[in-house]
């Protein structure tokens, strides 16, 4: 699908991401999609946790549901993101009914539904009534057809290839470069060689090319449980959705319980929790591989769900294949921190989230790498 076959209207605006402008922006955005709103008595909250980009929450004082999110895009992100890619990402994800209802488009930024709910934590994301939900989910993602236009080759070397040609050869201070010299002994170049290692190793690994989200981190995870509906997982922010590796979907998403503001990598789910997770996804990832094969849609609904068989051995050679790729999530925002560190006007501390991402990558680059595949 190309961005000119679709409906959503591009609005001719640029929103200032300085923060009293800012509100101004998304008040003029909601003028012009939301009319009837009288603005006087509108509220308009900026929410704080995003590292990327800024979001505005918008809310009609009339319609407690009509809450609409305007977010603009952080300094210099598109040197790291395919807003266009973005754009159809959204739109095909909300036809298969994986996204929210997306609105409109202006210059640097997108409007879209407001999805209620609550962001996973790291106590959340483990509990036994939530996890499976995210499990499901993600396998029905991961059986998004893009169709013939968009190649399914693996999004991940070519982008963190892309990441280290953005790393400067030089911070801009000679502090953060004396740290970065600190954190990572052989700089660029090293880096350059360990990412040949890895992706030897992992390419040789067998791992399904899907449809992926890329950046499962817990906050672009949505709870609702809201009576009488049942529970359930809404995934947000498709900026690096791509077709990838199915393995590197579920890994980064592993890597992502230790959180971001001050990661704990104590929190990487152990290998029993591991096997339950994995076991529910196969079982839904087959499931649906069935109906696909009797003509039955992703997001259809059966009054029964079918039998699967998933076996211990798929079990665990999904297991070591996750474990392997976990370490190229690692490595790739570990990067990509880098190039944010050099371009980002957001307060976060990039230069050091980096090093530390790099940290556990190496700390558990070993182990990971020595598990063997079951022949």
């Amino acid at each position: 699908m190309s961005l000119s076959d679709s409906k959503i209207p591009h609005l001719e605006l640029t929103v200032s991401l300085d923060e009293s402008d800012l509100l101004k922006g998304a008040a003029e955005i909601i003028a012009t999609l939301r009319p009837h709103w009288n603005l006087e008595h509108s509220t308009f909250k900026l929410f704080t946790d995003g590292i990327t980009n800024k979001l505005v929450g918008c809310f009609n004082s009339k319609d407690v549901d009509d809450v609409v999110l305007v977010r603009v895009y952080g300094q210099n992100t598109d040197l790291l993101i395919d807003r266009k890619a973005e754009t159809r990402n959204f739109i095909l994800l909300q036809d298969f009914g994986f996204a929210p209802q997306l609105y409109a488009t202006f210059d640097n930024g997108l409007v879209y539904e407001f999805v209620p709910g609550s962001v996973l934590t790291p106590a959340t994301v483990r509990h036994v009534a939530v996890y499976p939900l995210v499990a499901r989910v993600l396998a029905g993602m991961h059986h998004v057809d893009c169709g013939p236009h968009l190649p399914r080759t693996p999004a991940l070397w070519d982008k963190v290839n892309n990441f280290l040609a953005l790393v400067p050869q030089r911070f801009p201070s000679s502090h953060m470069h004396s740290r970065f010299e600190e954190g990572i002994a052989g700089g660029v170049e090293r880096l350059r060689q360990e990412l040949g290692v890895l992706q030897a190793e992992l390419s040789e690994l067998g791992s399904p090319i899907v449809f992926c989200h890329n950046d499962l981190l817990l906050a672009n995870l949505i709870h609702r449980h809201r009576h009488p509906h049942p529970a359930s997982v809404t995934f947000i922010d498709y900026e690096y959705a791509a077709y990838n590796y199915q393995a590197f979907d579920i890994g980064n998403h592993f890597d992502e319980f230790a959180g971001v503001t001050d990661p704990d990598f104590s929190r990487y789910p152990e290998r029993s929790f591991q096997l339950s997770w994995l076991r529910v996804y196969l079982e839904e990832y087959k499931r649906i591989g069935q109906r696909r094969e009797r003509g039955v849609g992703v997001k259809e609904e059966e009054e029964e769900k079918e039998a699967v068989t998933v076996t211990d051995e798929e079990v665990e050679r999904l297991y070591v294949q996750v474990n392997k790729f976990a370490l190229a999530a690692h490595f790739m925002w570990g990067v990509w921190a880098f190039v944010q560190a050099q371009h980002s006007t957001i307060d976060f501390n990039f230069l050091e989230y980096g090093i530390v991402r790099l940290k556990e990558y190496f700390a558990r680059r070993d182990e990971f790498l020595a598990l063997q595949l079951t022949r």
